[in-house]
């Protein structure tokens, strides 16, 4: 179905079918981090694309069909053994991590593709009546740019030589239907 925007986004698991679209988008990644002289992710890229392979399920990726694949990101539902309590580990939760875009995809209805990433698994959660969304991060304006996206600071944590960044957001339905379309209020988690 077309959203209110005319276009159509799509978040479905990874398929190995969608490995050269993960590739554009991670090589587009890089460069765009590289031109800003930011830390690249191009020792990584092998990794991004071998992903699609999916074998668990976990790796989903959101689609639009004038551009393809211009995000990918891994939904879990264990987090690490790391940066969160036992108390916060016992309790369901998603855990987001790995998530790339395209920095060369337009905003969509406003919001840049990972904002669309993060709010498609914060409703998802409520779909599956799993309370919380997680996340981590090690660069400061990725943390930052996630606080924008409703998530809230749970703690900073110092790793061997990477600071982390753990985020929290309670699961809700939210009304996607200026990216999806009204198929995700109804359709299957």
């Amino acid at each position: 179905m077309v959203a209110h925007n005319g276009r159509v986004l799509t978040m479905r698991p990874a398929t190995v079918t969608d490995k050269a679209q993960v590739a554009r988008l991670a090589e587009a990644r890089c460069s765009w981090l590289e031109e800003r002289n930011e830390p690249s992710w191009r020792d990584a890229v092998e990794d991004l694309v071998a992903q699609c392979d999916n074998p668990s399920g976990d790796v989903w990726v959101l689609a639009d069909h004038e551009r393809g694949v211009i995000g990918q990101m891994l939904v879990q539902d264990v987090g690490p053994p790391w940066g969160w309590t036992d108390a916060e580990r016992a309790e369901p939760a998603l855990y987001l991590s790995g998530s790339i875009t395209d920095p060369t995809a337009p905003a969509i209805a406003g919001q840049r593709p990972g904002t669309v990433m993060a709010w498609w698994a914060v409703d998802r959660a409520a779909r599956l009546a799993v309370p919380w969304v997680r996340r981590h991060c090690q660069v400061a304006a990725v943390a930052r740019y996630n606080l924008t996206q409703g998530f809230e600071l749970v703690r900073e944590e110092q790793r061997t030589s990477a600071r982390l960044y753990f985020m929290a957001r309670r699961a809700e339905r939210l009304d996607l239907s200026a990216w999806f379309g009204p198929q995700v209020r109804t359709g299957t988690p």
